[in-house]
């Protein structure tokens, strides 16, 4: 099991931190790719479904996806 100071944040759990998205958006962002997975269509990241929503900015994204490798390469 992975301790706390272990875990890397994932994308969603990052923008609703920041604010960036709620947790509405963020379900449906979610339900969104796996519905898509599902239906053997290409896969997207949720920043990409967010971004087709305009629920978050290419600035936006891109500081969530800084804070997710940051965190990771401390490891």
């Amino acid at each position: 099991m992975l301790e706390k100071d272990q875990y890397c944040p994932r994308f969603g759990e990052i923008a609703v931190e920041k604010g960036f998205l709620n947790v509405e958006q963020l379900h449906q962002a979610m339900r969104e790719q796996v519905d898509e997975d599902l239906a053997n269509r290409p896969h997207r990241v949720l920043g990409a479904i967010c971004f087709e929503h305009d629920w978050m900015s290419p600035e936006q994204i891109d500081e969530v996806l800084y804070i997710m490798f940051k965190n990771n390469k401390s490891r």
